[in-house]
């Protein structure tokens, strides 16, 4: 093949219709993600979108919405502990799993039940 992936642009999560807020509380206040604005062609279908350096997260309203328990996105963390002890200090609960060879890594549920993996090599 004469191409190649670079990076991945965004990863969207679902979540329910109306959860805007309850999205920028968990992923703005807590992940320390900034709110980026919709493109205006966008707004009207709910949602919101979040970016911390060159990582976007997209949420999605979804009305038929069912959280995903199994397949989510991992983040690459610079400083893992520093994160768990925020985390830690915002009561948000985390599951350590320590049988990736290489990796530190941790899984917390959104609000809306969805899995998200964060993660740094060593």
């Amino acid at each position: 093949m004469n191409f190649y992936y670079e990076a991945i642009d965004h990863v969207q999560l679902a979540a329910p219709v109306g959860s805007e807020d309850e999205a920028r509380g968990f992923f703005r206040n807590v992940l320390g993600f900034d709110e980026m604005e919709k493109p205006e062609t966008l707004q009207g279908r709910g949602g919101v979108w979040f970016r911390s350096g060159t990582v976007h997260v997209h949420i999605g309203s979804d009305k038929s919405f069912t959280p995903a328990k199994k397949a989510h996105p991992a983040f690459q963390v610079k400083n893992l502990e520093i994160m768990k002890d925020h985390l830690a200090a915002k009561n948000v609960d985390f599951r350590v799993d320590d049988r990736l060879p290489g990796a530190n890594r941790f899984y917390v549920t959104d609000p809306f039940g969805n899995r998200i993996e964060f993660l740094e090599w060593v």
